[in-house]
């Protein structure tokens, strides 16, 4: 389980002289005494010194917070998290005698915005941006745009969409000094590096994070200052780091010591309670979990404590004492129920199903954790959802429940999957709208060329109409003029045409390793998949214990990972089979090929390739294993033709039965009974049993084992 993270936690350029200049030079000597007075081009703009809306916004300052309303904010800010509904009474009574709009106004709507975001009231998120949106284009815009996308930001984390929340995040790099409040901008930023850290971005987590910490600094605010460190510390410790991580964290205790308090101590000691463990530094990890504890005690604040014995349950979980884990998931499940606070609720009842299972008491603990998942679910919280049943089939897998690990897994897989499709599609709208912005500004150029041309066109008909005498020059030179017009359009056309090809091909590949994605692969399976049907071997290839991989040696490592099993398999593959990364980790291969032999020689060769050799990275042996699940379509015995998604949906299945049997293996589908497609669906809801009661036929292939693998 992942540590959580706390709260605050158009110029044509020139080309020399062409035919039309050699052509043009001795006209223009002949006309230049009876050139007619030029004509005002209706295209080009009025020189005018007015600013266009986009520098007036740039030129528009908040004017800086009474200080004494600022110190009565800040101290709000600084305890948000443990008294929110006071919190919010406070706020509410300053917003009576403050001007709508104003920065003081804008900045306590922010403050409610994190006030709502720590109550999970996403009715009151919603309609506090309206109040705000009502005054989006008054003389405050880009604050008030700033504090919109900080609260969208804050729904879209607590909804686990991340990716939507930090490109809403992403408006605060386009908000200069001056424009918005410095806590404001704080605030997000803050936000920022922690979501970044998580995803894995951790050049611009540091970024946000090294831009929070000098915003706090200016504002001469020593908790702001240990706040920032804390959150830089975590930042630093995902981007393999350690010694700055330290350095930071330390640096953070001395600065909450300036201005004590529980809270602001409490959250140093977290941070670096984090540090440590992640560092394997056991007795340090301890200490400061025990101050962590102590503090949060101190606060007085049942959400915080929860929080916080949940956090110390977790990483006792990790060390693997299960009674102790339990006890204080039980202390932090009753100040959850005490206070209403679903998200400790959430976090301990799944620790107490988790330590239960370890415990050998599977059934009671099954039960607690689908508690706590359905809790997730009724919270819309769906990355969560996802990693409950993910860590629940881990548990179960080790207690030797592996028809309900297959089935946590498949039920991981099938969220997961939904979530890559949901971000995929947006990042294909996102991509086709920047696509669709670049060819209309190309054809506006080439509109305002045609302009052009057409104004040229009106003044050589007047000179032909006043100059008779140079007749025969003005056609030379408007026919000379209109070929390399022509010529131009065309070569703009082209030039038109090879940009959206690339953009077309970078819009199917997968950046790191050059695979197909799954756009591709939309347009690619209707070559394979007659009406619907496919008709081919379908391959799902998902790397054992990748997340361990991350976490251990780093993200950077984790793609060097990626890069080269994506290699391996282009090396055992044919040019015309279609390879697709899937997933984070996952691969998809379509043979168009159905002999059963075939698809087994090859799902062995697949295990072998990627298992033999270990992945040489930065000086490190990295041991790489893959479950993989396959089977050939039709289906036989009775060659049931299936959809592709029916066909994924099948060797997905597969697949993870092959991990929760052991990981570096594969499982392939010789023959299923099923007449028709609803008892295939029926089949396959029941892999397992079906194997054992004979209705379906599996093979089951072995990788390399430890000894095999580069002589190691």
């Amino acid at each position: 389980m992942p540590w959580p993270i706390l709260w605050v936690l158009g110029r044509i350029p020139g080309r020399g002289f062409g035919l039309a200049s050699v052509l043009l030079l001795p006209l223009a000597l002949l006309l230049s005494a009876c050139r007619p007075e030029p004509v005002a081009d209706s295209n080009e703009p009025a020189r005018q010194t007015r600013a266009s809306p986009a520098n007036q916004a740039s030129t528009v300052t908040v004017s800086p917070l009474d200080e004494a309303l600022g110190a009565r904010l800040a101290a709000i800010e600084r305890l948000g998290p443990i008294r929110p509904r006071e919190n919010d009474a406070a706020l509410l009574a300053l917003l009576r005698d403050l001007k709508p709009g104003s920065s003081e106004w804008i900045e306590v709507k922010s403050l409610r915005g994190n006030v709502f975001a720590e109550l999970r009231a996403t009715e009151r998120l919603e309609a506090l941006n309206g109040e705000l949106q009502a005054y989006e284009n008054g003389p405050q815009q880009p604050a008030v745009r700033l504090a919109m996308a900080l609260l969208r930001a804050q729904r879209l984390q607590r909804e686990g969409k991340n990716v939507l929340a930090l490109k809403s995040l992403d408006l605060v790099w386009q908000t200069a000094e001056g424009q918005a409040s410095l806590p404001l901008r704080s605030r997000c930023f803050s936000l920022m590096a922690g979501m970044l850290a998580d995803s894995g971005n951790v050049e611009a987590a540091i970024k946000a994070g090294l831009e929070n910490l000098r915003l706090a600094q200016q504002s001469q605010s020593s908790w702001r200052r240990a706040g920032s460190l804390a959150t830089l510390a975590y930042v630093y410790l995902r981007a393999q780091q350690p010694e700055r991580a330290l350095q930071a964290g330390q640096e953070g205790l001395e600065q909450a010591l300036l201005d004590p308090e529980p809270f602001l101590m409490y959250r140093v000691h977290n941070a670096r309670a984090i540090v440590f463990a992640e560092l394997g530094e056991a007795e340090k990890a301890e200490s400061a979990g025990r101050q962590t504890l102590d503090f949060a005690r101190q606060t007085g604040s049942p959400n915080v404590l929860a929080l916080a014995l949940g956090n110390s349950a977790d990483y006792l979980m990790r060390q693997g004492k299960y009674p102790q884990a339990m006890r204080w998931s039980q202390e932090s499940l009753a100040l959850a129920l005490q206070s209403g606070d679903l998200l400790s609720e959430g976090l301990a009842r799944l620790n107490i199903g988790l330590a239960k299972i370890a415990l050998k008491q599977v059934e009671e603990g099954r039960r607690e954790a689908l508690k706590a998942i359905a809790m997730d679910e009724a919270q819309g919280q769906r990355a969560a959802v996802a990693e409950d049943w993910r860590e629940l089939g881990g548990y179960l897998e080790r207690a030797g429940e592996l028809a309900g690990a297959i089935d946590a897994y498949h039920r991981y897989r099938l969220l997961s999957d939904q979530q890559l499709r949901e971000d995929s599609r947006k990042a294909v709208l996102e991509l086709q709208a920047g696509f669709d912005d670049e060819r209309q500004a190309k054809e506006i150029i080439l509109l305002d060329r045609g302009n052009k041309l057409k104004a040229e066109q009106l003044r050589a008909r007047d000179l032909q109409l006043r100059l008779w005498l140079a007749l025969g020059a003005c056609v030379v030179l408007l026919s000379v003029f209109l070929v390399l017009a022509y010529q131009r359009i065309r070569a703009s056309n082209r030039a038109l045409a090879r940009s959206n090809a690339e953009l077309r091909v970078q819009g199917e590949r997968d950046p790191l390793t050059g695979l197909a994605n799954r756009r591709h692969f939309q347009s690619a399976i209707k070559r394979l998949a007659d009406q619907g049907k496919l008709s081919g071997t379908v391959f799902l290839i998902d790397i054992d214990h990748f997340k361990r991989v991350n976490d251990v040696q780093g993200h950077a490592a984790g793609d060097a990972v990626l890069v080269e099993v994506a290699r391996r398999l282009r090396a055992v593959l044919r040019e015309e089979d279609l390879v697709v990364r899937w997933g984070g980790e996952e691969f998809l291969i379509v043979v168009d090929g159905r002999q059963v032999a075939t698809a087994n020689t090859l799902a062995q060769r697949l295990l072998d390739q990627i298992g033999r050799e270990p992945v040489s990275y930065a000086q490190q042996q990295i041991f790489v294993t893959a479950s993989i699940g396959f089977a050939s379509f039709p289906v036989a015995p009775n060659a049931l033709a299936v959809s592709w998604e029916r066909a994924i949906d099948l060797v997905d299945t597969v697949m993870y039965m092959a991990k929760a049997h052991g990981r570096n293996r594969a499982y392939g589908i010789e023959a299923m009974v099923a007449e028709d497609d609803a008892a295939l669906a029926l089949v396959a809801a029941r892999m397992e049993a079906a194997w054992h009661e004979g209705a379906v036929k599996l093979l089951a292939l072995h990788g390399p084992s430890r000894s095999e693998e580069g002589g190691a």
